[in-house]
């Protein structure tokens, strides 16, 4: 017994050794950790539990049966991170570039099948460059399996994808597939076909990082959730995001104690929020004064910057809070900021996270590139996410909120549990001047004194339709508030609504306008 414990401790330790020391050397060469390396930095010390570490590839051909790579090119296994279970996966892109084939996929499946029963998150540290060529269609069904169960858990257990190097062909969809993305600046990128293909295609020459490197999917695709400039800081960022989600759908997220008192009052709100509806502020300033300490985690913060996503605290609890941003486009809603904004609802919603929307909109960007992007569809992506979410709603109309975004923007008349306005609001079809331009055309172009009935009938419209009480009048908002009682108010309010229940329609799914 003790020889053969002996031999086995060998073998794992020739299991974990690198297999190529050349490739192993060019690996940390461009400041890559390895698989096991990486894993270790981003779990609690010492919790790691590997599975499938003797995995071997079983092809025969086209050079393959000189080398069999104990684990295959993955690493899979579960540990903790804050204590809580994860099950995480790690490409070593030392073995055949980290190419997924038929037992580096079963260990894959495997992980997302574990962690499905088990309730818990998956991660994936992703450095591989597609299917594995000399197992053909075997490494083509790995991925159908693999995106399949990605799809399958999909709203039951948070799925995150860290890109650590060339994630390249079928590699990017399962990170597609999943809620939220990671990238590192310099390091990793993401693209159906590779500079080379393109070159040869097209013409076009481009490098990796200008083709799919992380600033182009942070700020022009958003593809990518989040960036970090090195891997300590993405695995810091990932472990961040954690504190915000629970371990699955059946639970609620992790509740922080905080010293931040529930009823303080937000007096520098005042200052913030100008009463002129064309003047710049930063919605940013707004949340960090209502948020429990300050403190709030934005996603995909560079792309569709006219809008804000993120998870914060009131009184411990997570929340999502979706809010125009001013300073960019004045806030309006375009299709990257509409999208942006449906896919985060849809994954507060399935994670039991109640929503906080801070409106400040002046409608729809007009324009023909707009129209000819199809903004119907992609406007109606964030209406729909809306209209089907069942976790507690809560509206705040800060200022401005005209046409059919403040309907979008989840008004009462789409679900929302509760809408409070501020006395700065002006809730309208659209602007004042606009309107009575309208309205009015007629008399306004017949009158001896076009300019002055304008300003009389603009004035008019505002008094009549868009004091700050109109919408209150009408039952639309159910309560003007005074800005500094905003943290208060929305505290108490999730509170009353904590224990919200919503039938739900059967049906097989809706059919979302993807």
């Amino acid at each position: 017994m003790r020889g053969r414990v002996a031999a086995l401790a060998d073998r794992r330790a020739r299991a974990l050794a690198p297999q190529d020391e050349g490739v192993d050397r060019r690996h940390r060469a461009k400041g890559k950790s390895d698989a096991r390396t990486r894993i270790e930095n981003l779990l609690d010390e010492g919790t790691f539990t590997e599975l499938g570490l003797f995995a071997q590839h079983r092809a025969t051909g086209f050079g393959m049966e000189k080398s069999h790579p104990p684990g295959d090119g993955v690493v899979t296994g579960w540990g903790t991170i804050d204590g809580r279970t994860v099950f995480v996966f790690a490409h070593d892109a030392r073995i055949r570039g980290g190419a997924l084939g038929e037992v580096f996929a079963r260990k894959m499946h495997q992980i997302l099948d574990l962690a499905e029963s088990s309730g818990a998150p998956v991660i994936g540290l992703n450095d591989g460059g597609g299917a594995r060529i000399q197992e053909g269609i075997d490494s083509l069904a790995g991925f159908g399996g693999l995106f399949a169960r990605n799809v399958r858990v999909s709203g039951v257990i948070p799925q995150l994808s860290v890109v650590l190097g060339s994630c390249a062909g079928g590699a990017v969809y399962s990170p597609a597939l999943t809620d939220f993305t990671f990238m590192v600046e310099g390091m990793g990128n993401m693209f159906i076909t590779g500079p080379d293909v393109v070159r040869e295609v097209t013409g076009e020459d481009v490098t990796q990082e200008a083709l799919g490197g992380a600033r182009v999917h942070a700020d022009r695709t958003g593809v990518a959730s989040f960036v970090a400039p090195d891997e300590e800081t993405c695995f810091d960022d990932v472990r961040h995001l954690l504190s915000y989600l629970p371990s699955n759908n059946q639970e609620p997220p992790p509740e922080v104690p905080t010293d931040d008192p529930p009823d303080r009052r937000c007096d520098g709100l005042v200052d913030i929020v100008p009463v002129d509806d064309r003047a710049p502020y930063d919605m940013g300033r707004v949340i960090a004064e209502i948020v429990d300490d300050g403190e709030y985690l934005q996603v995909q913060e560079t792309w569709a910057r006219n809008i804000i996503c993120a998870f914060a605290r009131l009184d411990g609890k997570v929340v999502g809070i979706v809010g125009n941003q001013p300073t960019v486009f004045a806030g309006v809603l375009d299709i990257d900021s509409s999208e942006k904004a449906a896919r985060f609802v849809r994954a507060c919603d399935a994670f039991n996270i109640p929503l906080v929307t801070l409106v400040d909109v002046p409608g729809f960007l007009p324009g023909v590139g707009q129209e000819h992007e199809a903004i119907i569809r992609r406007g109606a992506k964030l209406l729909y996410a809306y209209c089907e979410a069942t976790v507690p709603r809560i509206q705040v109309i800060v200022r401005k909120a005209f046409g059919g975004a403040y309907i979008v923007m989840d008004s009462k008349s789409i679900g929302a549990d509760l809408s409070f306005a501020w006395p700065t609001n002006q809730t309208a079809v659209m602007g004042a001047e606009g309107a009575a331009n309208i309205i009015f055309r007629k008399e306004i172009k017949a009158a001896s004194d076009p300019e002055r009935l304008r300003k009389s009938l603009i004035g008019k419209y505002t008094r009549e339709l868009m004091h700050p009480y109109a919408a209150a009048e009408r039952g639309h908002v159910d309560d003007v508030i005074d800005p500094a009682d905003t943290r208060r108010v929305l505290i108490r309010s999730l509170a009353m609504l904590a224990s919200k229940r919503t039938v739900i329609p059967v049906r097989k799914h809706g059919n979302v306008p993807l």
